[in-house]
């Protein structure tokens, strides 16, 4: 049975479709707490509603996470639901992108993941109920020239939620793995130097955010464990697996 969330963060909430989650979760009178580092973004999904709480938290940094949290808590209460949105998606030849760059994106994308989850899964289990939605990717499946670092990121962030949802099985604790194709959100401004990637939003093939978080809103009233989607993720994830070399 769906859990009956009161309070919620959601990190990437600055944009995209962790600005989306937000605001459908504040419009259910749902106490939301929004982090992300873009300022200009936290004040614009604030003002969509008076049930929105913004904090600046840089997910790479287990301290800022771990204190965030405490202060989310003691101003909003205990926390019911996780949604896991915030990644960066810098793209180009691995032998052309700065180690630096390379390494943050894994301390953001797959490093976050870990902390936001170490600090709240505790919690949710000691008080046997709660709710994890991370957003990984198919890219972490399907790879692809030019998007290897993020391909990097999102293969470790889809493989640790993986064995967190078999491992946290009859805790109380429900984790929902969201494996989304590409979503024309302000994310895919950050890659559009790579032609397929610049190609598919000119030809409309990507998804809406709107499309993905409906799905997302499913997937969690039926209890799901991993959501690919449309029939796009569906298809290149099983493409990948059965033909790797495609």
């Amino acid at each position: 049975m769906p859990l009956d969330v009161k309070t919620a963060i959601v990190t990437g909430g600055a944009s995209g479709m962790g600005q989306l989650t937000a605001i459908r979760l504040a419009r259910r009178g749902i106490k939301v707490a929004v982090l992300d580092m873009n300022d200009e973004g936290l004040a614009k999904t604030a003002a969509e509603s008076d049930n929105i709480t913004t904090f600046r938290c840089d997910v790479s940094d287990l301290k800022q996470v771990r204190e965030t949290i405490e202060a989310v808590e003691e101003k909003l209460g205990p926390i019911d639901q996780l949604t896991h949105c915030a990644a960066i998606m810098p793209t180009g030849p691995l032998v052309d992108m700065p180690a630096d760059l390379i390494t943050k994106m894994m301390a953001i994308n797959y490093n976050g993941t870990v902390h936001l989850t170490k600090v709240m899964l505790p919690r949710m289990q000691q008080r046997k109920r709660g709710l994890i939605v991370v957003y990984g990717s198919i890219a972490g499946y399907v790879m692809a020239p030019e998007l290897g670092a993020y391909n990097a990121s999102k293969a470790a962030t889809n493989a640790y939620t993986e064995v967190l949802i078999h491992e946290n099985r009859g805790s109380g604790v429900h984790i929902l793995a969201v494996n989304p194709p590409m979503v024309n959100t302000p994310l895919i401004d950050q890659a559009l130097d790579t032609k397929n990637i610049r190609e598919s939003r000119e030809k409309g093939r990507m998804a809406s955010p709107e499309f993905i978080v409906d799905e997302v809103e499913k997937a969690i009233a039926a209890d799901k464990e991993f959501l690919y989607p449309g029939a796009e993720a569906k298809i290149l994830t099983w493409l990948r697996r059965h033909f790797p070399g495609l």
